[in-house]
């Protein structure tokens, strides 16, 4: 599969991404960020889930200069989105409901 992306926007998206789990998971104790891709009809989903506390308040994840960690900046959720966004595509975050956690999915139009 190919898609039409700035090859370095997306890499910046998705350490922004990685971080984020990595630091939840640190945080929470959990073992492991897992990320996985799978092809739909017209793009691609790429999810990030980790093992952390998870979302205590979704109302603010993507508002600007929002931030729950000591010494944050807020800028990198909403830095995603507007890069997501600007590829034509989405990026939601999630309580996981196999276990403890976030997901963070990540869609792309082919």
């Amino acid at each position: 599969m190919t898609i039409d992306v700035d090859a370095d926007q997306l890499e910046q998206l998705l350490i922004n991404l990685l971080r984020n789990a990595a630091d939840a998971c640190l945080e929470a104790g959990g073992h492991a960020v897992t990320v996985s891709w799978r092809r739909l009809r017209d793009g691609i989903e790429i999810a990030v889930e980790d093992e952390g506390p998870g979302l205590a308040n979704t109302s603010n994840l993507f508002v600007p200069f929002f931030t729950t960690k000591p010494g944050g900046s807020g800028i990198g959720l909403v830095l995603c989105r507007q890069i997501a966004e600007g590829h034509g595509g989405t990026l939601t975050l999630e309580n996981r409901t196999d276990t403890r956690g976030c997901r963070a999915r990540l869609t792309l139009p082919a």
